[in-house]
């Protein structure tokens, strides 16, 4: 596999990237939650949205309608906060109507996602999280080429239930083929909290994703249940970065993210 050096990344000290086999397991507000817990820990982070088809990152932070700008280096991120801490890049911002379908064949893909690591001026990251599309495919192949040789680790994301966990077994097998290290597995939708009595309940079964970590021997992150908190302040969109760290969710992803720092 070739290996590919971006100058945009040379400051850049760790990469993560989200996956999963399956779609609608929630891996764009994972992603969102792993960068702004990492933020939150004093990081500086950058989150990049490489599910080109469906970037739903900017309507969950609220950025939807930010514009990012072309300097002499490149593209500047758009940023979240005063602070400059939190950069994020998705082809989200670059639609004149954000209900426009991206409809583009396999080589165009790549060069978009060559284009958002080679021409995005990150500076110094501690942390750039990559949210991926579902699937082993075009994206996939091109991202883990482009990044060999920064050497990312995964963070693999599934349900409960066991159509889930068949596909997520594929992203796992796909990731020991080209060589990422696998930081852990994150079971999200692991129950439903009720928003009167906090009471969970496991809605779509529980432990699948603590079973597939067994089962391949790598470290289980933890559990994420459905709280409708989380959605009703991600529809605040203007007040939600500042609001996450009150939800019981910031705690659970304190611990994930912590696990995903000792690796």
């Amino acid at each position: 596999m070739a290996e590919t050096t971006f100058k945009s990344l040379e400051n850049v000290k760790n990469i993560v990237m989200v996956l999963s086999g399956k779609g609608g397991v929630g891996k764009s507000s994972v992603s969102v939650q792993v960068a702004l817990t990492l933020v939150q820990k004093g990081f500086k982070v950058g989150l990049l949205d490489i599910d080109l088809c469906g970037p739903s990152i900017p309507r969950m932070l609220g950025i939807q309608d930010k514009q990012i700008h072309q300097s002499s280096n490149g593209w500047v991120p758009v940023y979240v906060g005063n602070e400059k801490n939190f950069a994020v890049m998705s082809v989200g911002f670059l639609l004149e109507n954000q209900d426009d379908a991206v409809v583009w064949r396999g080589p165009k893909k790549s060069a978009m996602i060559k284009q958002f690591l080679e021409d995005v001026c990150w500076g110094e990251l501690d942390y750039l999280v990559i949210d991926t599309p579902p699937g082993t495919s075009d994206e996939h192949i091109s991202i883990v080429e482009y990044l060999s040789s920064f050497k990312p680790m995964a963070v693999l994301v599934t349900t409960p239930q066991n159509v889930a966990i068949s596909d997520v077994k594929k992203e796992l097998n796909f990731c020991r083929k080209v060589g990422v290290s696998i930081s852990g597995i994150i079971e999200n939708m692991s129950g439903y909290i009720c928003p009167h009595c906090s009471d969970c309940t496991p809605i779509f079964s529980s432990g699948g994703g603590e079973k597939l970590a067994k089962e391949y021997n790598v470290k289980f992150l933890g559990k994420v249940p459905i709280d409708p908190k989380f959605i009703e302040s991600m529809e605040k969109t203007d007040t939600f970065v500042e609001t996450y760290k009150d939800l019981a969710l910031a705690s659970t992803f304190s611990q994930i993210v912590d696990s995903v720092l000792e690796s």
